[in-house]
């Protein structure tokens, strides 16, 4: 007996459609490693219709009061917290993730960052309208930029949807996104939700792989790029943007150092870390991944850290005891488990460093010690559930080890010190740093990086601001 696969569908001017060509993609539950679901696998036409169609919305949908916008999201966050468990199913067969942890960690903060702007859609800000040359006045509009053109990764495919559309719609623009080709189904069924709520055309939703993303990038009508993705997809989508000098928002890849000094409180520090990086398998530009002990304590913690992996459960989405689900597709587990393969001599595995399982991609919570900065497994995003554990001997060389990567989303310090937190703050080069805690968002506040994590802001006044333009009007006074 053959069970029917479920059939996703592009929403595309208010309308499901299979892509033009009908060409299709299978879509696998990781936790199961089954296909469960065909996705349309979009071209150029489709690309070309979905375009189309957030074009002619925008004249409308700009021309709405911050009001409208406002009412509308605060109708989408409403229908989301509705339909949560549908949600939750869907993204939980989309990745593998525990259901109860879905349930509790994802959804309630996407609701509340779809309110946050819808409140921000009011709050626009500018200078003062006055008289900076004699005889003038001088307005600043804030104005959306166009059709944004958005790419959304698998590791996170609901929230990550929602910190790309919603400060979009905000600000009145209209939108074309595209989820992972492994992780479509949450974003198909927002599709559903959104449908009774915003205009046709405000929103749509393209299925594919890399060339449909490529596709959105290159196409003329979009005004702005938005992805969050590798460093190699995000320096393609720069590339491409600059031929017509479209605007570019990059939310890349991380290496976050989790600083610990020796007067730190251990037992938290541990226990935190552990959940901080471990936490979705790891896949999490932010995971507390690469920790940096002071000498002093050092073996003490790695101890520590080694029996919380160890006590750390990973299993099926329907076990309430489990922390996390399996990697995503099989690429990412092959690509986790060759970082531990290769590591050098001179590394010693304390824990894990094994996949789990016959069935599905799941991976050990593991921990390795031993290592020296220009190791592969430092300077590298594993993006998995691997933490990394680092000696240091003073103030200065934790510094240096710290930012002596190409990455710089997120770190964190942990020290009873006011004084060296505050120093340890200002001389991080990350774009967060986090004390005595790893990973807290919230949607008043930004989320983006440095150097090679990207550029733009996610979420807070910042990340809707990114989805504005501003245009100087002066007028003569003398008529």
């Amino acid at each position: 007996m053959t069970t029917e696969l479920r059939r996703l569908r592009n929403y595309i001017g208010g309308e499901f459609k299979d892509a033009a060509d009908g060409r299709t993609t299978e879509v696998v539950n990781p936790a199961t490693g089954e296909v469960y679901a065909t996705a349309p696998l979009s071209g150029q036409a489709d690309v070309d219709a979905a375009m189309a169609a957030a074009a002619a919305a925008f004249p409308g949908w700009r021309d709405t009061t911050p009001a409208e916008r406002q009412k509308a999201l605060l109708k989408i966050a409403d229908a989301f917290e509705a339909r949560a468990d549908e949600l939750v199913a869907a993204e939980s067969e989309n990745t593998g993730k525990p259901l109860a942890l879905t349930a509790s960690e994802e959804v309630p903060p996407m609701v509340d960052q779809i309110r946050f702007f819808a409140g921000a859609a009011r709050l626009l800000e500018g200078r003062s309208a006055g008289e900076y040359m004699e005889g003038m006045t001088s307005i600043i509009r804030r104005e959306p930029v166009g059709v944004c053109a958005q790419v959304a990764p698998w590791n996170y495919p609901m929230m990550m949807a929602v910190w790309k559309f919603a400060p979009a719609i905000a600000a009145g623009n209209t939108v074309v996104l595209k989820p992972s080709d492994t992780t479509p189904a949450s974003t198909v069924l927002m599709a559903e939700i959104i449908d009774s709520v915003l205009p046709k055309g405000v929103f749509n939703v393209i299925c594919g792989d890399r060339e449909t993303g490529k596709a959105m990038v290159e196409h003329p009508t979009p005004a702005m790029a938005s992805i969050t993705g590798s460093v190699r997809a995000g320096m393609q989508v720069a590339e491409s943007a600059s031929k017509d000098v479209k605007r570019v928002h990059l939310e890349l890849g991380g290496k976050a150092p989790v600083v610990v000094f020796e007067d730190a409180d251990i037992a938290k520090a541990v226990e935190d870390i552990a959940v901080a990086g471990y936490f979705n398998a790891g896949q999490d530009c932010t995971a507390a991944t690469r920790v940096l002990v002071h000498q002093s304590i050092h073996d003490e913690f790695v101890a520590a850290l080694a029996k919380a992996a160890a006590d750390t459960k990973t299993g099926q989405p329907d076990d309430e005891d489990v922390l996390y689900g399996p990697l995503n597709n099989p690429n990412q587990l092959k690509q986790v488990a060759g970082f531990i393969e290769r590591l050098p001599a001179h590394a010693k595995v304390e824990a894990g460093g094994h996949q789990v399982g016959e069935k599905g991609y799941f991976y050990a919570p593991t921990v390795v010690s031993g290592l020296k900065q220009d190791d592969e497994i430092i300077q590298n995003e594993v993006f998995g559930p691997v933490i990394t554990v680092q000696s240091f001997t003073d103030e200065g060389q934790a510094l240096e080890y710290a930012n002596g990567v190409e990455f710089a989303l997120a770190s964190s310090v942990w020290t009873k010190d006011h004084g060296r937190a505050m120093r340890m703050s200002k001389n991080l080069d990350f774009g967060c740093v986090w004390i005595n805690t790893h990973i807290p968002l919230v949607a008043e506040m930004p989320h983006g990086g440095f150097k090679k994590s990207g550029y733009g802001k996610d979420l807070s006044a910042y990340g809707f601001e990114d989805y504005t333009r501003i245009k100087h009007v002066m007028t003569s006074l003398d008529g």
